[in-house]
């Protein structure tokens, strides 16, 4: 997949005023933003198993990443070695200062063949969730962080009728091994991913993704390998379908074992700004989450995952402003996004908020460094005008593996020795650390 964080803003190089992404700009909310954050209030970093796991062997992705061709930069490999070091990584979420980790469990570890689940690999992730417990950080589980068995894409992952089935069957597994301990349950990361992507990518990489499936298939000897997050522009509607299908099956599948575990879901929403006033913002906003809005709405609550925004003009995203802060790919670092997209994702389910993902992909942590408090100001901002926010997720804890591009892009609250895998905590974690110790700007 084509990373959101570094690409939503990129491949549309457009000719437009740069007074209309100024203008934009002038949204974002200037009152002194003090005071406490809710009591209860979630301070929390991110992971994603297959991301900082490292040797994923089972999956669908790491079979794409080690082929010719492929879409992606290079294999994720030992990644940050989490398997085996997830101890020291709960240990630094704790001595950063924060009270919750969210973190992914891998399908593919749980089920590595078709109906066979692996009793200890149950048990590795139920001691995280103690070791979570032990160090006074809530466990936020995703069950599903785009991965999912490589026997399970062969046979056309989430377009197979069975799919809905066979995502409860393993949900209600995990939540039976370690569902009583949790504080919350994300059943899918970004489902709506690819409806985003599809706006924005240019033709040469769905040429690729084309040419990664192909090639997928082929070697396995089935008709159609599909995972959730690579795909052509063809597959996307069953995608979604198959998906939109699963998540209330997962829910009720969670709800089964344990009533009053929290179930939601989490989308990536980009903070829509509409320019002139024939803008398509709001068309593209049905297009790229409406369904699932729609959906979430029924839940406990949203995880919203925000990293920029989005001006719209009359037919194509526009520009960001020529002098704005960049990240490592280019795209602009704006931090009113953060609140402005949690007031719309309020608005337009109903149901209370968790900032599941937010972040900022640059070797320049002073970047980071400003960059969280600035956008804790806008997201405060909404908390005090009376939406609902659980909590908020940096990501990420650590820099870790970013799909497609690799080892390049940097999130990391800490960073890791790619040899001895030791985490070095940036100067933006003490930043972050001391406004969630403090439960307050």
């Amino acid at each position: 997949m084509i990373d959101r964080r570094g690409i939503l803003a990129g491949g549309m190089a457009l000719a437009a005023s740069p007074a209309l992404a100024k203008a934009g700009a002038r949204k974002a909310d200037a009152r002194q933003v003090e005071g406490a954050f809710p009591k209860g209030f979630l301070w929390g970093a991110s992971t994603a198993g297959h991301q900082v796991e490292g040797n994923n062997t089972a999956s669908d992705l790491w079979f794409l990443e080690n082929q010719t061709p492929t879409v992606f930069a290079t294999p994720s490999g030992d990644a940050a070695n989490s398997f085996e070091l997830w101890e020291k990584d709960l240990d630094l979420a704790r001595d950063i200062g924060l009270n919750c980790y969210r973190f992914g469990i891998e399908w593919p570890r749980i089920e590595p063949e078709k109906g066979l689940f692996s009793r200890a690999m149950l048990d590795h992730y139920a001691r995280i969730v103690d070791g979570c417990r032990a160090r006074g950080l809530a466990p936020v589980l995703t069950y599903s962080h785009f991965t999912a068995p490589r026997w399970f894409s062969a046979q056309g992952g989430w377009t197979n009728p069975e799919s809905a089935d066979l995502f409860a069957r393993y949900v209600t597994r995990v939540t039976q091994a370690l569902g009583d301990r949790l504080h919350a349950a994300i059943t899918f990361n970004e489902p709506n991913i690819l409806l985003i992507l599809e706006q924005i990518l240019p033709p040469p990489v769905w040429d690729i993704q084309k040419l990664t499936l192909e090639t997928a298939s082929k070697r396995l000897g089935v008709p159609r390998f599909l995972p959730a997050n690579v795909a052509t522009r063809a597959d996307i509607p069953a995608l979604q379908a198959g998906m939109l299908a699963a998540h209330p099956a997962a829910k009720a599948a969670i709800k089964a074992v344990r009533g009053d575990l929290p179930v939601g879901l989490s989308l990536s929403m980009l903070d829509d700004q509409a320019a002139g006033k024939h803008s398509i913002r709001d068309r593209m906003r049905e297009a790229m989450y409406g369904p699932w809005l729609r959906l979430a709405a029924k839940d406990d609550f949203l995880g919203v995952q925000n990293y920029e925004r989005a001006i719209w003009g009359e037919s194509a995203k526009l520009p960001a402003p020529a002098d704005a802060v960049r990240n490592w790919s280019g795209t602009e670092v704006y931090a009113p996004s953060l609140g402005n997209s949690v007031r719309y994702a309020h608005q337009a389910s109903g149901v209370p908020i968790l900032v599941s993902e937010h972040g900022v992909g640059t070797e320049d942590d002073t970047i980071r460094a400003k960059f969280i408090p600035e956008s804790l100001v806008g997201l405060k901002a909404a908390i005090d005008d009376g939406v609902p926010v659980l909590g908020y997720c940096h990501w990420s804890l650590i820099d870790n593996f970013e799909w497609i591009f690799g080892y390049k892009p940097k999130f990391g609250l800490a960073s890791v020795d790619p040899v001895t895998f030791a985490r070095n905590p940036k100067p933006s974690a003490a930043v972050y650390g001391k406004i969630a110790g403090a439960n307050s700007l």
